[in-house]
C-alpha cells in the first residue's frame, strides 16, 4: 500500500544490501514513490487514498476522519478505515 503515496520531497537512500552496483558502489537511490519504513509513507499513502476514494463520489464525515459516505438514491455506503 505504501507504494501508493508520492512524495513531495527529493530522498534518497542509499543502495540496499545485496543491490549494491560493484561499479557505482558509491551512488545512492533517488525515490519516486513512498516506500515502508519512512517517516511519511503513512500520511502519503493515506493523502493518495483520500484523494482517489473523493474522486469515486465518497465524502469524510466531520466526526471521525477515517470514515467515508456515499449516497446513491436510496442506498447509503460506509468506507471504514
Amino acid at each position: 500500500a505504501f507504494l501508493n503515496g508520492f512524495l513531495k520531497e527529493e530522498l534518497y537512500m542509499m543502495q540496499p544490501e545485496g543491490f549494491v552496483d560493484p561499479k557505482d558502489a558509491d551512488k545512492v537511490c533517488k525515490l519516486q514513490r513512498s516506500i515502508y519504513g519512512l517517516v511519511q509513507a503513512s500520511r502519503s499513502w493515506n493523502i493518495r487514498f483520500d484523494e482517489m476514494i473523493k474522486a469515486f463520489g465518497f465524502t469524510q464525515t466531520y466526526g471521525d476522519a477515517c470514515i467515508y459516505k456515499k449516497v446513491s438514491g436510496s442506498s447509503v455506503a460506509f468506507l471504514i478505515l
